[in-house]
């Protein structure tokens, strides 16, 4: 019996910022699932920044979305039928179900998800993907030690969230920068970090000049633009810059925020920098070791996060849309059907 998905589709590619005319809607019956694949119900949608590098038709580390292609994403969602004999019926698993209510996929890419742990959606969040992100860029790239200063850019969000706080756990100084004095008032009085600026003030650059008496040893990059401006110049000898995102510049704006490359590059060789990019799936071997880690702060109460979350799939891009403008608070979900 063929089963319904309703589906966000690129309608045209964003010229700029995404627009709401930028997306699409469709109602498919999808087929059965192959030997191999399953079928999953989404319950719970990740929006994440990179997907708005998936809108343009540009070469990349990843395939854009193909017009009238089906929008790039992960989800967390329930087995209800399943040809792979590694899922049951009922299983609830983490899947690239792309902004859809339900899909075929193929079983050896899917993960179980427990929910005994955590709530499921944290699959997508601190226990999933940016999770994972965050703890990569403070431990493997980053190689953040006790003693040292560390900056986290959107430092509230999905990343910066578990990002601050592994480095405060490892005893260094965490320093953050977010979008408004209430996300900086959060990122200090409940993730606990020893400082947070906002990098909307005027003084910008000298507040953290002044929040980093030390200078910056590790700098957990997501955002580009005036933030990167004023971090480079405090970076300490041999400092580390795990390259994450540049969210200010997604959408091809701040580009008179950026320093002079030859300014930059003088710093990187006087320094000795090390700036790497990141792509965390170059890194799933890390997994066991973050889940360990990380998953133990979760159960002690040491590491607490936030969600947004936007009702039903129709209003996903619309969340987008916003999170792209820093609109979200911590992890951006979209639930899109009930919990079992």
């Amino acid at each position: 019996m063929p089963h319904e998905a309703h589906r966000i589709t690129l309608a045209r590619r964003p010229k700029g910022e995404p627009t709401p005319d930028d997306f699409g809607r469709e109602t498919v019956d999808l087929p059965e699932p192959s030997e191999g694949e399953v079928l999953v119900r989404t319950i719970w949608l990740s929006l994440d920044p990179y997907m708005r590098g998936r809108m343009d038709d540009a070469k990349s580390y990843a395939d854009p979305v193909p017009l009238g292609g089906v929008m790039e994403g992960e989800g967390v969602a329930e087995v209800i039928e399943s040809r792979h004999e590694g899922f049951a019926k009922g299983d609830i698993v983490a899947a690239r179900t792309g902004w859809a209510s339900a899909a075929v996929v193929k079983g050896e890419g899917l993960r179980k998800v427990d929910p005994s742990i955590a709530p499921i959606q944290t699959a997508l969040g601190v226990l999933g993907m940016p999770g994972l992100t965050a703890f990569v860029g403070v431990d493997t790239v980053g190689k953040a030690q006790k003693g040292e200063t560390i900056v986290v850019s959107a430092a509230t969000g999905a990343v910066g969230t578990v990002a601050g706080q592994l480095a405060k756990a490892r005893g260094l100084r965490a320093v953050g920068v977010a979008g408004g004095a209430e996300k900086c008032a959060y990122a200090v009085d409940e993730l606990g970090y020893d400082a947070c600026i906002d990098h909307h003030a005027e003084d910008f650059a000298e507040q953290l000049a002044a929040a980093v008496p030390d200078g910056i040893d590790v700098y957990i990059e997501h955002v580009g633009g005036k933030t990167l401006s004023a971090v480079i110049p405090l970076m300490n000898q041999n400092g580390r810059i795990p390259v994450i995102g540049m969210i200010a510049w997604y959408n091809g704006q701040n580009l008179d925020q950026a320093l002079p490359l030859p300014k930059v590059w003088r710093t990187v060789l006087t320094k000795r920098l090390t700036i790497q990019g990141m792509l965390v799936f170059d890194h799933a071997d890390r997994r066991p070791d973050f889940e360990k880690e990380v998953g133990a702060l979760i159960r002690d109460g040491r590491l607490t996060y936030r969600e947004t979350v936007a009702d039903g799939l129709d209003n996903a891009p619309e969340a987008f849309i916003e999170m792209l403008k820093g609109g979200n608070f911590g992890k951006q979900l979209v639930r899109v059907g009930p919990d079992p």
